[in-house]
């Protein structure tokens, strides 16, 4: 499955590191990197000679420039990508017409009840017409254009605002009236790259937004039923930026300034990256352009959670969205001898009829080998001892390692993000729990002739919704001005649409074809947000996103089931969508607004220009007043612990999107000794688009409580203070082994990378520096990276080990990045260094914390 996503990686490929090698020897130390300029010029052929000249002046030689470059944009704002000197870079940065320079980074994916659980069945109201004419743009990993959610049947031709195009090759060959367009970007790649779906996860995302109904789907039987996207009369567009390794910044920002220019209405991104400056992060280049043209985009927010502040694609302007549960969740019965049942969790399309020999990696191992943390590294196992048993291990990807060495299937001991959405296994398989496994191991080593059977995976009903503990949490560290994400959405166990250009699991020989599969992710919840804010937009064309994202938040379900820092999970709730269309009053925000809480940032006036092709006084933008400069739908007030009495006004202004008559009054509730003051407490409206402004003042001493809840009217959620604490002790060992090995083995891990100036020795010294201070999941997510690392090098498989290498360096970058954004936070980090089990009871009276208050303000209509 954050700061930096688990596997969101800032690692430059080694494609592309490849290809910048073919520049002269004096070249070597050249990178991609990407200069943004604002806002796009009259023409692209302007933009391309001006990349050139201002290039060239750089390179003092006009071929070395024009070789250099990679990418230029110019239909929907301004910059190129070129192979660059760290001095070159840094020489382009100081020109008064670029924004910004910054590295190419890769950024990674986030990995059919759904819409009826959301309470929008095939029966729902529609406004068909206005639906069809909606186009959605999936930045992903292309399409199956085959598969039965994407049939054209019925649809007539594109809307006649489309202006993109179909590019055909490879193994894709075509669009039709429901796929009107693709594209695929093969920017600075050997090899052109089709916009047919080879990794399935596109397919999976443009079918929760907008696939036609098919019955009788399933995952070979798991499942069964009719799935569908939310508007399955819009029509699609795909722009395929990823593979299954990840999504580089480059094509990212050729995507936008691509989709943007051919008309979509609505951007459906489910990539993440690291949290970053704006002006450095492509996806929030590329978005806040698409707001400038009338573009929604909505994103995932990452898979890192349950950790604090590892939210990503937190900018203002992007609706942000984080996963929760349906009621059915799907889990593998497992039976451990006569007397023990457990459910695991995957997807196993298999179905053992027979108990099967059980045995452990520790008791499989080699006679002069061991393996006492029953790692199941494909070293120490001995054939003979695992041939036609269940063999249990500790993690969740050695079902391939068993299966080579003629095992029957794998118990697996995982993370505990590995116990919410299964995935599939090249033989019978799942994982179970930490407590199960202890259970596990407690009758291998008490039972003469241990047996075993894994069961075809059966769907389980379950209290719902609740927050997926692997959905990224806000606050947003960039900003702690308002709450992120902005919203949730079912993103556990969904059934949509697969590529057949995959298999289940991508394995080598694993020969199980199929036109639908369960995923689990953000990315699963971005898209069912995306189809939301599409289904209002259909009911309300004229509507600017700004209203259309303020009606999903405002009108979100609140959430009642989750752990004590939930609310900074789900934002504002989980989505409505028929609620959505008539939210009364809404909260708008144009061009202006951002570019005024920009300049709060620190951003320069002068470079904010260029992105919007006109002066920027910062000091000179009509103030908006109050604690924040956003009119957000969402309010957050930081303050540290101790603090002073609280103390804080928030402006907001609301729009009449309901009846022309309308009167809506706020209703308050509070803890004790909190004054909350809503002036005036009552709105009266007498036309349509008319608009009001409101106050909203507090004032008391600090809050005592970890959570306190103030309901400012009947049916709004709540506001919420929380402590920012990660109340999880530290395990130092469970990363600093893996450190170790990691260190140990880097002379096969530099033979095998054609990366020969990594520097492992920097990632030891990170590693040292995390030790004493990395909570138990960072921990874990360290340690299961690591193992999966050293099994492609014992295994001599450069594809894997370099794949893993990039989850590994991330994750210890990822753990350094959370540590940062504590500091920030006032956390007391040696109190918390030296914090054990035996300090537990005293851990919060030593820990300085900052608390976070996040409010929402919705009336209620009374008229």
């Amino acid at each position: 499955m954050g700061l930096n996503i688990v596997i969101f990686s800032l690692f430059v490929s080694a494609t592309l590191l490849l290809v910048s090698s073919g520049h002269a020897a004096d070249d070597s130390e050249r990178k991609a990197y990407i200069v943004y300029m604002g806002n796009a010029l009259e023409s692209k052929s302007l933009a391309v000679e001006h990349h050139h000249c201002l290039l060239s002046g750089v390179t003092q030689d006009e071929e070395v420039a024009r070789q250099s470059i990679i990418h230029s944009y110019g239909k929907s704002f301004n910059g190129f990508a070129a192979y660059l000197t760290p001095d070159e870079a840094a020489r382009l940065q100081e020109n008064e017409n670029v924004v910004s320079v910054f590295p190419n980074s890769f950024r990674q994916l986030q990995t059919t009840r759904s819409w009826d659980f959301l309470g929008m069945p095939l029966s729902v109201k529609r406004n068909t017409p206005k639906e069809s004419d909606i186009i959605v743009g999936v930045l992903d990993t292309g399409i199956y254009i085959d598969a039965p959610s994407f049939d054209d049947k019925g649809f007539g031709p594109p809307p006649s605002k489309w202006k993109g195009v179909c590019q055909t090759g490879g193994n894709f060959t075509g669009c039709n009236n429901k796929v009107i367009g693709a594209r695929a970007y093969s920017i600075g790649e050997a090899t052109n790259v089709s916009a047919a779906d080879d990794v399935g996860h596109g397919s999976h995302t443009a079918s929760i937004v907008a696939g036609v109904p098919v019955k009788d789907a399933s995952l070979f039987g798991i499942g069964q039923g009719t799935v569908r996207g939310g508007v399955p009369s819009a029509r699609i567009a795909v722009y395929r930026i990823c593979n299954d390794i990840g999504c580089s910044d480059i094509k990212i920002l050729a995507a936008f300034d691509d989709a943007i220019d051919d008309g979509v209405d609505i951007i459906s991104m489910s990539v993440g990256g690291s949290a970053r400056d704006y002006h450095s992060d492509s996806i929030a280049i590329g978005s806040f352009h698409a707001m400038k043209k009338g573009v929604l985009t909505s994103c995932a927010a990452g898979n890192d959670g349950p950790d604090l502040a590892s939210l990503a694609n937190g900018a203002p302007w992007i609706l942000t969205v984080g996963a929760t549960a349906t009621d059915r969740l799907f889990k593998t019965p497992i039976e451990i001898g006569k007397d023990m049942k457990t459910l695991g969790v995957s997807l196993n399309t298999f179905n053992l009829e027979k108990m099967y020999p059980l045995t452990s990696g520790a008791k499989a191992a080699k006679a002069n080998k061991k393996d006492t943390y029953c790692s199941c590294e494909a070293s120490l196992l001995d054939a003979n001892k695992v041939k036609g048993k269940i063999v249990y291990c500790d993690g969740g990807l050695q079902d391939s390692i068993i299966k080579d060495l003629g095992g029957i299937g794998a118990v697996m001991s995982c993370s505990p993000n590995s116990l919410i959405g299964g995935t599939s296994y090249v033989l019978p398989g799942a994982c179970v729990s930490r407590d199960t496994a202890l259970q596990i191991l407690q009758y291998l080593n008490s039972t003469k002739n241990p047996q075993g059977v894994i069961h075809k995976t059966i769907p389980v009903d379950t209290t719902a919704p609740f927050a997926a503990s692997f959905s990224s949490r806000g606050p947003y560290y960039t900003s702690l001005s308002f709450l992120k994400p902005d919203i949730v959405a079912p993103g556990v166990d969904i059934l949509a649409a697969y590529s057949k250009l995959k298999s289940v699991t991508g394995s080598e020989g694993d020969d199980r074809f199929n036109a639908f599969y369960i995923m689990s992710g953000t990315s699963m919840a971005c898209p069912h947000a995306s189809a939301a804010a599409a289904y209002v937009k259909s009911f309300h064309p004229e509507w600017s996103i700004s209203a259309i994202k303020s009606a999903l938040m405002t009108t979100a379900s609140e959430m009642k089931v989750g752990d004590k820092f939930v609310e900074f999970a789900y934002g504002s709730g989980q989505i409505d969508p028929q609620r959505a269309v008539d939210p009364g009053l809404v909260y708008e925000l144009s061009e202006i607004d951002y570019i005024r809480y920009l300049c709060k940032e620190g951003y320069s006036g002068t470079r904010l220009g260029l992105i919007i092709d006109e002066d920027v006084n910062c000091s000179s933008i009509p103030k908006f007043g109050g604690q924040d400069v956003l009119n957000y739908p969402s309010m957050a007030l930081v303050h540290e612990d101790p603090a002073p009495n609280i103390s804080a006004v928030f402006n907001r202004i609301v729009t009449n999107v309901g009846d022309g008559n309308s009167t809506y009054k706020a209703i308050v509730k509070g803890p004790a000794g909190l004054n909350i003051t809503v002036s005036p407490d009552t709105l009266v409206f007498n036309k349509v688009n008319e608009r009001k402004s409101f106050t909203v003042e507090l004032k008391g001493p600090p809050l005592k409580v970890p959570i306190q809840k103030v309901l400012l009217t009947g049916f709004i959620h709540s506001m919420h203070s929380e402590e920012i604490v990660d109340d999880q002790f530290y395990q130092p060992q469970a990363i600093k082994d893996p450190a170790c090995l990691y260190c140990w083995r880097r002379g096969c891990i530099i033979s095998l990378s054609d990366l020969p100036n990594v520097d492992f020795s920097n990632l030891a010294a990170l590693a040292t520096e995390i030790e004493e201070r990395s909570s138990c999941i960072g921990a874990e997510h360290v340690r299961l990276a690591c193992l999966d690392l050293m099994r492609a090098c014992d295994q001599m498989q450069k594809q894997n080990f370099c794949q893993a290498l990039s989850w590994t360096k991330n994750e210890f970058a990822h753990t350094c990045n959370k540590l940062q954004v504590l500091v920030q936070w006032l956390l007391n980090l040696s109190a918390l260094a030296a914090s054990n089990a035996d300090g537990a009871e005293d851990y919060e009276a030593r820990s300085k914390t900052a608390k976070i208050e996040c409010y929402q303000v919705v009336f209620l209509n009374v008229q």
